[in-house]
């Protein structure tokens, strides 16, 4: 007995000595050893990770069977779209509610908007954005946390639905025939790198002191001219890669505008028709927030919404279905989805069973620890009811018609609950006491707040 508690207190006292010095020591890596005890079933698994990937081996065999594709309540939709290799969610998203929108209101069939169209406009904006931004904060030093994140995020093809009712307010849209997509459109990559470094490029030269010509009460004038040359470029970039937009067009035997062109299929105020919803467990329910820099255009809005729990977000959900309204929603797509089959289960994978360890979280754990937060825009178009309750919901998907659930991803409630963030719904559908939120002054939070990165 009195060898054992000796061997202890010399045990302890060495991780003592260890967490005095913060770094693994010859005795704790003998320790640390012990989480692999090479047994024969470690060794399968270690032959096996060795030439087959986590995912395909932690797939449950119990769950293998394809979900039931029948919906109680589904919305009627018109094809679907592919943004390829790009981070245009949002715009392909947005358009197709709108689509859904028109098609039901005109009878236009297979129709689409020209998601090239707006996302020019997208990216010239946003470089003006970015480029008035180091403006207004040329007076803080460069490592100050807001002028830090600028130059970190000069521009992106990332977004949300308050960019998509700004930019369509502002220019209009057109037929996806007038503006067709191009290869720089549909692979944004190799033109963003070029476009976030003339970007950097000309925010620094902003930031320099002006010439001493420059009278002080000239300044802003004198930045503001620096800045439209600045653009000029950005456009001339975004014309060779993307195209010219065009400002007249001819749809049908008639000439348009872009503006004219909403106008007459829709018409309606998109910034004040819709309400943003979101469920953040790290913030308080009841309240409504702001996301610094979270918008489109300088003169645009940020992101504004009601967060709310789950189940008031729901009812709105079912609602709007019911009526047949698509609706822009957002989510962590990429946790327990099945790509094959098109559905987000959280019995599909058991990484837990497969590796040996506790990876579990709740879903305030994982926004506020970078784990999980809205990266994907989708357009939520049905949900199947039992006894008035979800059992499962189905979105309309932009990764192509071969991708998922022809085209569709089909999630269960449960998932629904830990991975589903934002949904944005007409008005008609938000109740009075949800109203009446917005009527407070909104809690503004940082742009690197970890919820807000824009949907890809």
């Amino acid at each position: 007995m009195k060898k054992t508690v000796t061997f202890l207190a010399l045990a302890l006292l060495g991780f003592v000595c260890a967490a005095q010095n913060g770094s693994i020591t010859p005795e704790m890596l003998v320790e640390i050893r012990k989480g692999y005890e090479g047994s024969s079933a470690d060794k399968a698994l270690r032959n096996a990770l060795n030439t087959t990937s986590i995912t395909v081996l932690s797939a449950n065999a119990e769950n293998a069977a394809m979900i039931d594709t029948e919906f109680s309540d589904r919305v009627k939709t018109w094809g679907i779209t592919d943004q390829k290799s790009s981070g245009r969610c949002w715009l392909f998203t947005g358009l197709n509610v709108l689509r859904a929108a028109a098609a039901d209101k005109h009878g236009l069939g297979d129709f689409q908007f020209s998601q090239n169209y707006n996302f020019f406009y997208d990216q010239l904006e946003k470089a003006n954005l970015f480029l008035q931004a180091v403006i207004d904060t040329r007076d803080k030093p460069f490592d100050d946390r807001e002028v830090d994140w600028l130059f970190s995020n000069p521009i992106s093809d990332g977004g949300t639905f308050t960019g998509v009712a700004n930019l369509v307010m502002k220019y209009g849209v057109v037929p996806a025939n007038v503006m067709p997509e191009s290869l720089s459109a549909n692979n944004t990559s190799a033109m963003a790198t070029q476009l976030k470094t003339l970007l950097r490029k000309d925010g620094l030269k902003l930031r320099e002191t002006p010439p001493s010509i420059v009278k002080p009460h000239l300044l802003d004038v004198y930045l503001q001219r620096q800045k439209t040359e600045m653009l000029k470029d950005v456009y001339h970039v975004l014309a060779l890669c993307l195209g010219v937009p065009p400002s007249v067009f001819e749809w049908k035997g008639k000439l348009y505008t872009p503006q004219e062109f909403y106008q007459e299929l829709l018409g309606y105020d998109l910034e004040g028709n819709y309400v943003m919803l979101m469920n953040d467990p790290c913030r308080e329910y009841g309240k409504v927030y702001e996301i610094q820099y979270d918008r489109h255009l300088y003169d645009g809005q940020n992101w504004l919404y009601v967060n709310l729990p789950i189940e008031r977000i729901k009812e709105m959900a079912i609602a709007s279905i019911k009526a047949n309204k698509a609706m822009y929603f957002s989510c962590d797509v990429a946790k327990f989805l099945d790509r094959t089959k098109g559905v987000a289960d959280l019995r599909n994978f058991d990484y837990e069973s497969l590796l040996g360890v506790d990876l579990s979280m709740d879903k305030r754990e994982r926004v506020m620890t970078h784990a999980s937060g809205s990266s994907h825009a989708m357009t939520l178009i049905a949900v199947d009811l039992k006894d008035g309750k979800p059992r499962k919901w189905m979105v309309e998907n932009s990764w192509g018609a071969s991708s998922g659930y022809q085209g569709n991803i089909i999630m269960t409630d449960e998932w629904f609950d830990e991975y589903m963030f934002r949904l944005v719904v007409e008005r008609q559908f938000v109740p009075a006491d949800v109203l009446k939120m917005l009527d407070q002054k909104p809690i503004m939070l940082p742009a690197w707040d970890p919820m807000f990165l824009g949907e890809e």
